[in-house]
């Protein structure tokens, strides 16, 4: 119709009225991809191997945090290997399960989705604003966490940090536990305008801020984005140094470059009567990296990719 037709020829524009509700924007809803898992291998890996898979309870989700977190360690191997580190679960499964080796935050957090997802556990991926020396300054929500909903309750896990929790936490404000030793307390604190969660450790002296996070969901395809980021940006911690972490109950190894720090508390304490968290710092020839890497860590490495990661330690060091 042109301007000058009557509006008398033309149909009536029809009002929308109330929407309906939403159908589902996601179709595809197999986020943590646990079929892609190879279950059994894992169970054996983290020494959980039994009569088949565990049921979705909390003894089961208790007894996989620490199973995972005492056998799979934290670790950055692949960036001094200028390798890439991809997060599907069969890359995943490859690298960290068949080959004895670690990862950091997003390869942790999502292994440990699929298996929890495999298990029948629900599963949402959050991620932390990392305080640790960060002086009171904001940084970015980077770090990888998973959230367990479970009968009536919800739980926090983290098994990629390199120094938190052994166990699930209850998502309740206040809750103070000690675990083997590590003393530590979530809050409900609100500092960007929303409500978040504080996590917080007893050092021995006093109490430490870990990070703080909020119950914003992600997806793997977010950790893509910020796995990409700390590969590439040269601020990132990941790039510039040799990261590895290993916690066995009360005891806690952390090799960064040369220097292995290792702390003991509770029973694991050379006096277990003590109350103070007990520290033993080693410096350690490079040529001794590698070694100390199978033999504490248990990361496998062939000879040359040992002397390539001494090479690289060497060069963070000026040596």
């Amino acid at each position: 119709m042109t301007i000058y037709e009557s509006a008398e020829n033309t149909k009536s524009p029809t009002t929308p009225g109330i929407a309906p509700r939403p159908l589902p924007v996601f179709t595809d809803r197999d986020f943590w991809r646990g079929g892609e898992l190879d279950l059994g291998a894992y169970l054996e890996r983290v020494g959980l191997s039994g009569e088949g898979p565990p049921p979705p309870t909390l003894d089961t989700l208790v007894a996989v945090h620490r199973a995972h977190l005492a056998t799979i360690p934290f670790e950055n191997v692949h960036l001094l290997l200028d390798r890439p580190v991809p997060l599907d679960v069969p890359s995943l499964t490859d690298k960290m399960v068949r080959h004895h080796r670690g990862g950091y935050c997003y390869e942790h957090g999502l292994l440990l989705a699929a298996v929890l997802d495999r298990l029948g556990f629900t599963v949402t991926a959050l991620t932390a604003r990392v305080l640790v020396g960060a002086e009171g300054r904001p940084r970015p929500s980077t770090h990888a966490l998973l959230r367990v909903d479970l009968d009536g309750g919800s739980w926090l896990l983290d098994v990629g940090f390199g120094g938190g929790l052994l166990e699930p936490l209850p998502l309740v404000d206040g809750y103070q536990v000690s675990q083997d030793g590590w003393d530590l307390r979530l809050d409900l604190i609100t500092e960007v305008g929303a409500e978040e969660w504080l996590l917080r450790s007893f050092d021995g002296e006093e109490w430490q801020n870990l990070y703080s996070f909020s119950m914003a969901a992600n997806l793997p395809q977010d950790y893509v984005i910020f796995n990409h980021y700390l590969i590439t940006d040269p601020r990132s911690p990941f790039g510039n140094r040799l990261m590895v972490a290993r916690t066995v109950g009360g005891t806690r190894y952390a090799l960064t470059n040369t220097t292995l720090t290792i702390d003991r508390v509770g029973a694991d304490r050379a006096d277990p009567s003590g109350a103070t968290l007990e520290r033993e710092v080693r410096e350690l020839p490079v040529s001794e990296v590698g070694k100390v890497l199978h033999e504490i860590f248990d990361i496998r490495l062939d000879q040359e990719e040992r002397a390539t990661v001494e090479d690289r330690v060497r060069g963070f060091l000026n040596m």
